[in-house]
């Protein structure tokens, strides 16, 4: 009889293990969840960056021209001043999309690879 009773113990410990570790499974898949519309968010907020720098860049350049033909070159040195100043953020923003991208691809997989263990 004890070695039964033994294996009856043991099968509700093994079964209360894998009700334990699926809970956990399940609030790592809703973390990687949240971890990826997270990122979402964050290249959304990187594309709509670049694409104000790029109209920033362009209005500058614009500005450039024209103090340019008009002659003014105090104006001219301003405008360069600002030019680069535009390339350095929009250079910034750009790699902030990139590693954004980088870690959404990343808790994609692992969001991924938690589902299959699940």
């Amino acid at each position: 009889m004890k070695p039964l009773t033994t294996m009856a113990v043991g099968a509700a410990v093994l079964e209360l293990g894998y009700g334990a570790a699926d809970a956990q499974n399940g609030r790592q898949i809703k973390n990687d969840r949240q971890d990826v519309r997270q990122d979402r968010r964050e290249l959304q907020r990187d594309n709509r960056d670049v694409r104000q720098d790029r109209r920033e860049l362009a209005g500058d350049r614009r500005e450039l021209n024209q103090d340019i033909r008009a002659g003014r070159t105090n104006e001219v040195r301003q405008d360069r001043r600002e030019l680069a100043g535009d390339r350095h953020e929009l250079r910034e923003d750009v790699r902030d999309r990139r590693d954004d991208r980088r870690d959404l691809r990343q808790d994609q997989r692992e969001l991924a690879r938690d589902e299959r263990t699940r």
